[in-house]
């Protein structure tokens, strides 16, 4: 079989493309432990009311004929669109209204579609980035881009905050963002450390995008103000020159693929007709889903009651179980400040982190590797090849479990 360039680009061996394959396999076979994927939990309430208002969607013809039956415009849902304008300049004061939003068939999509709207080739002949302020980040920006060399970054500076703990910065210092940079992006929370970016640094970055003149893309996925999965202070920011990102997968529909675009009219209408080539259009099922909980704010009030509780008491007993089990290791947890994961960083590791993810997969655990998370970064940092991504998102017994069998696998390695 003959390929384009396009066609090679795509299909060579890409870490989502293996992620996606394990969480899928993972998630449907009852004897693996599944880790390593963003997957949510099972959290009664959030299915309860979803589930009540597709019951509702059934029974109403019309309601549902809009549901299935009508293609949605390439911005997406209006009403949708239209209530959580509202929702977001009544709770934040931001200037913004129907037209700043679109709507995508998931996230990913949308990062496909903003990286090559702003890096790649331009018709001047000039060649512009992806810059990522600061790695680690999320596994599928890696392979987004159309072209070669799309992505560069810069490594954070680590801040000891115990013995056993750290923290991730942006290195301000080292940014040296020039006029080969189309687009900032980084994710808050981060995935995969749980790191969530200091409203400072988000100041920061906000004035250096406006400085330069090119977007900010804020990739909110677990973050603000939906589905709030953010353990520490931190306020929701938009700014003309910020691209914000969220999502419907994480409060717990994952299955629906629906990604949200809050930017500048201007973006959201490019957006919207390379939605159309596409696409031709993103799905209802999700906006109509949604929508009755956007209008009476109750995706906020889940969201902090219930969404973001759910996940902080998993991360504890996550980080209880870690700390307890891996005495005697040389090893220390990013700070969970958010999202579904733990970031473990094996300090003078014997075996890099992909050999360690090969060992517990072969015994029905799949987490995934750290050296994925380094998009645009030289391999030579030993860092990259020393740390893991862990998911505690699942049910609380087969956490444990594969907590203490990775544990296991890290003491043999260590031969402690």
């Amino acid at each position: 079989m003959k390929l384009s360039n396009f066609g090679n680009k795509f299909t060579q061996d890409a870490g989502i493309n293996s992620l996606m394959v394990d969480l899928g396999e993972a998630m449907k076979d009852e004897n693996s432990l599944m880790m390593g994927g963003g997957n949510p939990g099972y959290l009664p309430e959030v299915q309860q009311m979803f589930q009540r208002e597709l019951q509702n969607l059934a029974g109403d013809d019309q309601a549902f004929r809009n549901l299935t039956g009508i293609y949605d415009p390439p911005q997406g849902d209006k009403a949708f669109r239209e209530a959580l304008a509202e929702l977001l300049a009544a709770e934040y004061q931001w200037p913004i209204a129907a037209d700043h939003i679109a709507l995508t068939n998931g996230s990913q999509s949308a990062f496909f579609m903003l990286f090559n709207m702003f890096a790649g080739k331009f018709t001047d002949g000039s060649y512009k980035r992806v810059m990522l302020p600061m790695v680690p980040e999320y596994i599928g920006y890696a392979d987004a881009g159309l072209a070669e060399d799309f992505f560069i970054s810069r490594q954070p500076l680590i801040e000891m905050t115990g013995d056993h703990r750290f923290k991730y910065h942006v290195d301000f210092e080292q940014l040296n963002i020039d006029d080969s940079i189309g687009l900032l992006c980084v994710s808050r929370p981060t995935n995969p450390t749980g790191n969530v970016l200091t409203d400072e640094e988000m100041a920061r970055l906000v004035a250096i995008a406006a400085e330069k003149d090119i977007p900010l893309v804020v990739d909110g996925a677990y973050g603000l103000p939906f589905p709030n999965l953010v353990f520490t202070d931190a306020q929701p920011v938009w700014d003309e020159h910020l691209i914000l990102c969220l999502s419907l997968s994480k409060l717990g529909l994952p299955a629906v693929r629906t990604g949200i675009v809050i930017a500048a009219p201007e973006i959201i209408t490019a957006l919207s007709t390379i939605n159309a080539i596409l696409n031709l259009a993103p799905s209802s099922f999700g906006p109509v889903l949604a929508c009755s909980a956007v209008r009476n704010r109750q995706i906020l009030q889940l969201s902090e009651k219930v969404v973001k509780p759910f996940y902080q008491q998993k991360a504890q007993k996550a980080v209880e179980i870690l700390d307890r089990e891996l005495t005697g290791i040389p090893y220390a947890l990013h700070e969970p400040e958010g999202a579904m994961f733990l970031w473990l960083w094996l300090r003078d590791c014997p075996a890099g982190s992909d050999l360690l993810y090969r060992r517990l997969k072969e015994i029905g655990v799949i987490l995934v590797s750290g050296h994925y998370f380094f998009p645009g970064l030289p391999d030579d940092w030993e860092h990259a090849r020393q740390c893991l991504r862990i998911t505690y998102s699942q049910d609380d017994r087969d956490v444990e479990k594969g907590l203490l069998l990775l544990a296991k696998e890290i003491h043999a390695i260590y031969g402690c």
